[in-house]
């Protein structure tokens, strides 16, 4: 139990590890949080920098839940004890005790638990099949992955409940509930004045976002800070 617990700790804390933030900071001296839709992940420092910048880092964060839960394995931890130290990785990706809490989606590390659960644990692999199966179909046909990984990752508990013991399966649903509070408990933003909650948290549920257009969604963030700096120009 006291390495468990130990465990936990330490993927709740390289999970924390921002590498977006850092890497915007250092390479292009933006706090990345402050641009398109503000979160701390590969995706949208991809969009907002460069791929070259954003492919080391999305797969640190993919690193993150894998090592942790490889580490858990090789000491003897059961399959549902270590999604759940993967599970405190995606929260720590989450929300970064050294960002004041602030932070991405944990897609990235949520897939890299995924991944490799089946290829280190005798257990069968329909899990990760389904998950990869829906995400990549899924953002394929909507050329957009917000609602294909949601769908990806509820899909875990459910075709896991199917060939796993209750005990996996609960921790699978636990990451799904990393996955889904943090989709839904930020603040509403001014885009979303006049969108009723239940509408508000619908969308962040399905598409990640407060509003319907996606594209003003993914971008609000370089227009508020471009207008900023624009006042700011005219103040001085």
């Amino acid at each position: 139990m006291a390495i468990w617990f130990a465990l936990i700790v330490a993927a709740y804390l390289l999970g924390s590890v921002p590498a977006a933030y850092l890497a915007a900071r250092l390479v292009r001296g933006i706090d990345i949080r402050q641009y398109g839709t503000g979160q701390l992940g590969g995706g949208n420092l991809w969009r907002m920098t460069s791929w070259k910048l954003a492919l080391p880092v999305g797969a640190f964060d993919l690193g993150k839940g894998m090592l942790m839960v490889w580490a858990a394995q090789a000491l003897g931890l059961s399959v549902a004890q270590q999604l759940v130290v993967g599970a405190a990785a995606v929260a720590g990706h989450n929300w970064s005790v050294f960002l004041r809490f602030s932070g991405g989606r944990g897609i990235a590390t949520t897939m890299g638990i995924v991944l490799l659960i089946p290829v280190i644990n005798e257990m069968a692999p329909w899990p990760t099949v389904a998950c990869f199966t829906f995400l990549a179909t899924g953002s394929v046909i909507l050329r957009s992955s917000p609602l294909p990984v949601m769908v990806s990752v509820a899909s875990l508990p459910v075709v896991s409940a199917f060939y796993e013991p209750a005990i996996t399966t609960l921790g699978f649903l636990a990451i799904l509930v990393v996955v889904v509070i943090k989709r839904l408990v930020a603040p509403r933003s001014t885009e979303a004045a006049s969108v009723s909650r239940k509408r508000v948290l619908l969308n962040r549920l399905l598409f990640d976002r407060d509003i319907m257009d996606r594209k003003a969604w993914m971008y609000r963030l370089s227009r508020t800070a471009k207008a900023i700096k624009e006042l700011g120009k005219e103040i001085d």
